[in-house]
């Protein structure tokens, strides 16, 4: 089957999950089953620290490396997990540079002792300086783990979005283009993967050609552009105009995809979801997994998986053999992907364990540190700040009748206040016919707790009186519980509210009707209330008789909307708007403009049909016509 390592650009590290076939399960374990992959690299995760959860974390045999941004929210990030049965990095670091330092520690990953380092450090005078280092390292675009075979990087390059942005972008990449070729000239075999947003050739674009004859540039001119030349000189096969820059003199990398897959067209990784180009394939190749020359013959396959949905870009991965020729002999891979003697001869001699784990590891920052279960969390909570535990009813208990319960409310428990403290509150108990106590009630009050701590300790309370206070409280305590019934629909809000006086009337129906009261407290509500069929009082002289008794059955009527009515009005107002239809006589789709200038902020119909190879608007053919409504402009009877 091979090893396997995957590279994607998720947009967003739950994105997949809105998507088949993530969205199943919604699980990374799922989902990394699903990619077949020993190791996954995962680019703009779009999170900082505080938004990690235990799902992203505490994967089921996965462990996970993070770098995330110091400062930016919802950016950058790269994250790459490891499968614990397959392999096990020895060393891990974050950054291009080496300037960050390893978590609870104060020192630089490239001061740390020579046995620590993974090494490649750019030397005084590799970079030219015109981005500083730590800048350079603090958004979260690097991960590097080191194996005893090789070197994996997985990086998130910056776009080419905006001009601000041109000295930052070509820092890192410089960086990252020192760090690679010391690593493979102080002897170590070097994997590079990730999102590098770069283009190539023009082999890696669609209409690569047509966009430069449109923009008046040159195929030479656009090879020569920094950033491509930069990354041409660094793989084996690419173009590169003119003589080679100092110190890059010769490739280190094999472009692996196009090892495999020479000249292949339309072999897109990103597309642009805004102009949906997915469908017709019309995007660019910026997603890459290379290898040092040294490594370039373990590999027996590599591809894009462009039909996985999820994100703006799609998966690509390659594939080492399970067998490699290393030092003149074939060695098994798991031997030289893993710590050493924990595999020998292909076979596993030790279990993967909690003294693998790297400092790095996300599975040791402190809020997953040898995490437990949640309901061990709870357990422990409570043995150690609750002086006295709620006991459970017993079967007789539970059984017996509402009286009962009610007679014996007073037994001990705890409750705990809003600053977290405990404060254990005991009452007098009453047993029950078994003689076993029944537990109380622990929604109180402490000003009530207290009264009936009092009542209950003085001798010469009587016993109706406490069973009177306990039904009161009960009573009250049911009433601050009570819910109030919300809206439920838009036709609830025209019906009439009751009046007072109906309302009273429902309120005695219900209490006429109800069964016998079980306390003194209850009696004594119900004797307050009239019964139905009470005749109306009379009124004094000079004092209008209430609403309800004027209002006849024919003129409430008249003060009711009609919901049926109601109905039709509110569909015409909130009804679906007509749209125009496009060339195709398709139902258009409204867009939003947000490019800046005078007409940012208006709103326009277009063809839904997503754009064609070519990339623009085609007329006569099955893809985007040339449509266009602003809808200020569309009276809904056009076409």
């Amino acid at each position: 089957m091979g090893f396997r390592i995957t590279t994607w650009n998720v947009n967003g590290i739950r994105n997949p999950f809105a998507y088949p076939p993530w969205r199943d399960q919604r699980t990374f374990q799922a989902m990394f089953d699903i990619l077949e992959a020993d190791i996954v690299i995962i680019q703009e995760t779009k999170i900082q620290r505080k938004d990690l959860r235990d799902d992203m974390v505490l994967v089921p045999g996965w462990d996970v490396y993070f770098s995330l941004p110091r400062h930016k929210k919802g950016y950058s990030g790269v994250a790459i997990y490891t499968r614990n049965a397959t392999c096990a990095p020895i060393r891990a670091e974050e950054g291009v540079i080496g300037v960050l330092s390893p978590p609870k520690s104060s020192t630089s990953f490239r001061d740390l002792p020579k046995d620590q380092q993974i090494g490649g450090y750019p030397r005084p005078g590799q970079l030219s300086g015109v981005v500083d280092e730590a800048i350079l390292d603090s958004e979260g675009r690097c991960v590097i783990l080191e194996f005893p075979a090789f070197v994996l990087l997985g990086v998130y390059s910056p776009a080419n979005r905006d001009e601000s942005r041109d000295d930052f972008r070509m820092g890192f990449l410089e960086a990252l283009d020192v760090r690679i070729r010391n690593l493979v000239a102080e002897g170590k075999e070097v994997i590079l993967t990730g999102d590098l947003n770069i283009v190539g050739s023009e082999l890696d674009s669609s209409n690569v050609a047509e966009s430069l004859k449109k923009n008046d540039i040159t195929m030479e001119e656009w090879q020569s552009l920094p950033s491509r030349r930069l990354f041409n000189q660094l793989v084996f096969g690419a173009t590169v105009s003119g003589n080679r820059d100092e110190g890059r003199e010769q490739p280190v990398l094999w472009d692996l995809c196009r090892c495999f897959h020479p000249t292949r067209q339309g072999m897109n990784t990103c597309w642009d979801t805004k102009k949906n180009t997915r469908p017709a394939n019309y995007g660019s190749r910026i997603d890459y997994v290379l290898c040092s020359d040294g490594l370039k013959s373990w590999f027996v396959d590599a591809n894009i998986q462009e039909g996985l949905m999820g994100s703006d870009h799609c998966p690509v991965y390659a594939v080492v053999a399970d067998i490699v020729a290393r030092t003149s002999r074939d060695i098994p891979l798991l031997d030289i992907v893993n710590p050493p003697g924990m595999f020998k001869d292909g076979q596993r001699q030790r279990e993967w364990g909690q003294k693998d784990l790297l400092p790095l590891s996300a599975k040791l920052i402190p809020e997953f540190d040898r995490r437990q279960s949640i309901r061990d969390m709870f357990t422990k909570k409570t043995s150690n700040g609750l002086n006295s535990s709620v006991q459970t009813p017993t079967t007789q208990s539970t059984t017996a009748p509402q009286t009962s319960l009610e007679e014996s409310v007073g037994s001990d428990f705890s409750r705990i206040s809003s600053n977290g403290t405990a404060v254990e509150c005991s009452i007098a108990k009453k047993n029950g016919p078994s003689g076993d106590a029944i537990p109380a009630a622990i929604n109180r009050s402490p000003k009530q707790t207290t009264a009936q701590k009092r009542s209950a300790d003085s001798p010469g309370t009587a016993d109706a009186t406490t069973k009177s206070k306990r039904s009161k409280l009960i009573t009250d305590n049911a009433a601050k519980n009570k819910v109030a019934p919300g809206q439920r629909t838009l036709q609830g809000f025209f019906k009439p509210k009751p009046t007072s006086s109906t309302k009273r009337e429902e309120d005695a129906a219900s209490v006429t009707n109800s069964t016998v009261p079980t306390s003194p407290a209850q009696a004594a509500l119900a004797s307050t209330v009239a019964p139905t069929n009470r005749s109306p009082a009379k009124h004094k002289e000079g004092t209008p008789p209430p609403r309800s008794e004027l209002a006849t059955p024919v003129e409430w009527q008249e003060k009711v909307f009609d919901p049926i009515e109601a109905k039709e009005s509110w569909s015409k107002l909130l009804g679906k708007r007509v749209v125009p239809r496009c060339e195709h006589d398709e139902p258009c789709i409204s867009l939003l403009t947000k490019k800046p200038g005078v007409n940012c902020g208006r709103s326009f119909y277009i063809c839904p049909r997503p754009l064609g190879p070519s990339g623009e608007k085609e007329k006569g053919s099955e893809w985007r016509c040339g449509t266009f409504i602003w809808s200020s402009d569309w009276n809904g009877s056009s076409s």
